[in-house]
């Protein structure tokens, strides 16, 4: 007689058309906490972005109209730039993003960081039409988790919606830090063509402070290249 293996069988394959969820995704042991200072070592992290996925362009239109706006053609999309945010292409993104910005953090008089702000572009597998709200549920919380290991996270908003006449989804959560702050994470997720989609996360803190309405402007001038 044969003793029953003691681990679980490893579990099926997910279904082809339905990647993981758009990066960074990290189990809760290993994230690392988001602090506005914080946000720059997510993007100094591990791999170099290609220095050719990205340009500077001039919004003419929408609510960032006259500010530069980057252009990343990996992820294919392009995005504008608030006053004070600060895009640079000889940082380092970890691999999950193409294209990234941060806005610093401010300090109280303590000299502690009291907000900031992080965008980031990237592309992810095909994902159907029928299951685009629930990928960028998943991802969304995935993210909330990678960002905030220790914290907790609610969701706020659930969308429908287009960028650029192309199909998206968008999904805001209300995120505890798990130390007493909030912040605040919106990630739009869109069917670029046939064979694939593109993601721009942002995160802004505290959540009930400017860098919300920031990120949120942010992703509303997404536009599909």
């Amino acid at each position: 007689m044969t003793t029953p293996p003691t681990t679980p069988p490893p579990a099926a394959p997910a279904t082809q058309f339905m990647p993981p969820p758009p990066p960074p995704y990290a189990p809760a042991g290993r994230g690392r906490r988001w602090r506005g200072a914080v946000v720059a070592a997510v993007i100094a992290a591990v791999v170099a972005a290609g220095l050719g996925a990205w340009w500077w362009t001039r919004g003419d239109d929408g609510p960032l109209a006259g500010r530069p706006r980057v252009t990343d053609t990996e992820a294919g999309l392009s995005y504008g730039i608030p006053e004070g945010w600060k895009h640079d292409g000889k940082k380092k993104l970890i691999d999950a993003f193409t294209t990234g910005m941060t806005k610093k953090s401010r300090e109280d008089a303590y000299g502690k960081g009291t907000g900031g702000g992080f965008v980031a572009a990237g592309k992810a597998g095909r994902v159907p039409e029928a299951a685009l709200a629930r990928q960028t549920e998943r991802a969304a919380r995935s993210n909330a988790v990678f960002f905030y290991p220790e914290g907790s996270s609610e969701l706020k908003e659930s969308k429908a919606t287009t960028v650029d006449g192309h199909t998206a989804h968008t999904v805001a959560l209300a995120v505890k830090d798990g130390e007493g702050g909030t912040a605040h994470l919106r990630l739009t997720l869109i069917i670029t063509d046939r064979n694939r989609t593109a993601f721009l996360l942002g995160l802004g803190m505290p959540g009930t402070g400017p860098e919300r309405e920031e990120v949120d402007t942010v992703l509303s001038t997404a536009t599909v290249l």
